[in-house]
């Protein structure tokens, strides 16, 4: 019989796979707790903190602080009123905040109007279910051409006043953290939310709650599939083009046609070209004003017509705003961009210097 291979191991052998065995052990286990060793790295407190500003319904993550009424109409009036209305009722672009609330509604948590056909309108405190949705979306979404500017103050001033246009809270109120709670009580629409649904499966309301969709394809007698449009006016559709085919053909969301079922490309304007775009973009100046086209405020080309080489004149209405001039919906003052800034826009608009 041939003899068998040795396979026995000397002393050092077995330290050297002892080693590579504890090496293996220890480099799995620091794989298995970072996937992606030296990629990215863990974010700071600071990061953490900028992006974690939500406040949840039971007021978690409210920061500490108050304002008045009062206070809060001066924030309003420099800030929020040229889209909102002086009182919430907006503007021809902006749908109104207050209203179709009543007394017996702030007494039942429930608005009634919107169980009302004869009342197609749909406010804000009509809808709302929780002063932290107020809260929260003031403070990370205005103004809409500044958003995250308001200060913790500014932004308890702002709902404050909003609660006392509809009249939840009165003239004399001061907001803040301490009381938040005792505003909830008085919504009006407090009531109005249900988690009485099939989207929150285990809920104390349906704690076997299924679905509500059933995944039940109807194919007999199928009407033609409706045509989806922006739902901006004609003028401002079509602004940055056809959304639809700019959009990726795969994935969840795709763009909407724009178009308004005809091809009307935005032309290229010769000015464009030599446009402060970046500036004009940091400060939000496209979000009311398109090149060739009016969106809330007129057209950057019809400004330009109609006061070409009136730089000063200009300056001073991006500076400190104005009406009248193109309609009923005022320029808002701009305080946060700074006179070189101004006038640099200024001088674009009127033609009487190149950026």
């Amino acid at each position: 019989m041939s003899s068998l291979p040795d396979f026995s191991l000397t002393g050092r052998a077995v330290a050297a796979l002892s080693l590579a065995l504890v090496t293996l052990f220890l480099g799995t286990t620091a794989h298995a707790k970072d996937p992606f060793p030296g990629i990215g790295r863990d974010a700071t407190p600071k990061e953490v903190q900028a992006w974690d500003i939500d406040v949840r319904p039971d007021f978690k993550g409210l920061p500490e602080g108050s304002s008045s009424v009062r206070k809060g109409m001066q924030v309003w009036e420099a800030k929020c009123a040229s889209c909102h209305g002086v009182f919430g009722e907006a503007n021809e672009v902006f749908s109104p905040l207050v209203g179709g609330t009543t007394a017996e509604d702030i007494k039942t948590g429930h608005a009634a109007r919107l169980k009302d056909p004869g009342f197609p309108g749909r406010t804000t405190l009509m809808k709302a279910a929780t002063v932290s949705t107020l809260w929260d979306y003031i403070n990370r979404a205005m103004p809409w051409n500044a958003p995250k500017s308001l200060s913790t103050e500014e932004v308890y001033a702002v709902t404050a006043y909003l609660l006392n246009l509809g009249e939840i809270v009165p003239e004399d109120f001061t907001l803040s953290n301490q009381n938040m709670a005792q505003v909830q009580a008085r919504l009006p629409n407090r009531n109005g939310m249900s988690t009485a649904h099939a989207l929150w499966p285990g809920n104390e309301f349906q704690p076997h709650a299924k679905p509500d969709v059933q995944a039940k394809a109807c194919m007999s007698n199928c009407s033609p599939p409706p045509k989806v449009r922006s739902a901006l006016p004609d003028h401002a559709s079509n602004n940055h083009g056809n959304l639809a085919q700019q959009n990726r053909l795969v994935g969840a969301q795709h763009g909407i046609e724009t178009d308004g079922g005809a091809s009307k490309q935005a032309k290229p304007v010769a000015a464009a070209a030599q446009a402060p775009t970046a500036l004009l973009e940091k400060n939000a100046c496209i979000a009311c004003h398109g090149v060739e086209q009016k969106i809330v405020g007129p057209a950057f080309k019809d400004i330009a017509s109609k006061f070409s080489g009136q730089a000063d004149y200009l300056l001073g209405k991006i500076k400190s705003g104005g009406t009248g001039v193109w309609g009923s919906i005022p320029m808002p003052p701009q305080p946060q961009l700074s006179d070189d800034d101004a006038r640099l826009i200024a001088n674009w608009l009127a033609g009487t210097k190149k950026p």
